[in-house]
């Protein structure tokens, strides 16, 4: 029995909209980090990209568990000497761009490499509950359904 090998041409690409509101962080990027590399479709192939293209809407209602609003951190540097800053997730969640910590979690359980970056573009996160992808007809990809534990409520 020979292994199967998808093809581009076989790809079938689909187009999902998530709500993240109430559903916990990690659980969130674990699930589309998956969706987005194609690894829930039986095709699968590694060295393609075969995952679907995700819309994240209400990326400021994503809920962290325990301290993590308070203790962790993001780094980034300026790019002048001594010029490394520090950001909390709370300061980032409750900024003016709070798409960025999903954008990062999921960027980092996606390969690193010209075949992740070009899965990472199938991504797009967006502040509020509107998205400009409608003529897509994305269908709805329940997380917090998933599992009760995906959803918090406080």
């Amino acid at each position: 029995m020979k292994s199967y090998s998808s093809k581009p041409a076989d790809i079938d690409k689909k187009w999902f909209v998530v709500d993240a509101e109430g559903v916990v962080l990690g659980r969130l990027a674990s699930v589309i980090a998956m969706r987005l590399r194609g690894k829930h479709k039986p095709t699968y192939t590694p060295h393609l990209d075969c995952g679907d293209h995700i819309i994240v809407v209400n990326a400021e209602k994503v809920k962290v568990t325990g301290n993590k609003l308070r203790d962790k951190v993001f780094f980034y540097h300026t790019g002048y000497p001594g010029g490394i800053k520090e950001r909390t997730w709370g300061h980032i969640l409750n900024g003016r761009y709070p798409e960025r910590l999903i954008e990062k979690a999921i960027e980092r359980m996606v390969p690193r490499g010209p075949l992740g970056r070009q899965q990472m573009s199938n991504l797009r996160v967006y502040k509020g509950p509107s998205h400009p992808h409608e003529a897509q007809q994305p269908a709805v990809l329940d997380v917090a359904g998933m599992n009760p534990k995906n959803k918090r409520s406080a």
